[in-house]
């Protein structure tokens, strides 16, 4: 057999133990504490399939054999929530309108990242608020001119997140 073959057949085998294989891996089953599953909790396969574990799992292991899943749920395993990873992609396909509505202080864009924030109409200007600051702090840093689209997104969704946590109480 080849070694791509018997890579072939390890993956399919990790993938479908993950899905399938163990209770524990079952996102009821799991101890309080015990954090994400990597491969069904966390990258771009729960991102597409939050449903669906056994898709989250198979996407995971083919986009980059799973080592983004892994990095996010071993350096930040709050961002594996299903809730987290929808907004992180609304920000980062949504960056450039939000950006500009963010400097504008309004807009529809804007109001959908709030709700994705689950911060209701009352905090929406003081969110916004704190945002634009940070922005504007980020923006005035000779660093931003060099940061990809990506970086930037991720930059914005930090500063969205912490004002959301202050007050919203997420």
């Amino acid at each position: 057999m080849t070694f791509l073959k018997r890579f072939t057949v390890s993956v399919s085998m990790t993938a479908a133990a993950m899905a399938f294989g163990s209770p524990a891996m079952a996102e009821d089953a799991k101890a309080p504490g015990s954090g994400p599953s990597p491969y069904s909790d966390c990258g771009i396969g729960a991102a597409l399939f939050p449903e669906t574990n056994w898709a989250a799992v198979t996407s995971n292991v083919i986009w980059d054999l799973g080592s983004t899943a892994i990095t996010s749920a071993t350096a930040s395993p709050q961002t594996c929530s299903g809730k987290k990873q929808k907004t992180a992609l609304f920000i980062g396909h949504t960056y450039t309108r939000l950006a500009e509505e963010t400097a504008a202080g309004k807009g529809e864009y804007l109001d959908t990242a709030l709700s994705l924030f689950e911060c209701g109409p009352a905090q929406h200007a003081q969110v916004i608020a704190a945002v634009r600051a940070e922005m504007a702090r980020n923006v005035a840093s000779p660093a931003y001119l060099t940061q990809t689209r990506l970086e930037k997104a991720a930059d914005y969704y930090n500063a969205m997140d912490r004002a959301a946590q202050h007050a919203c109480n997420v």
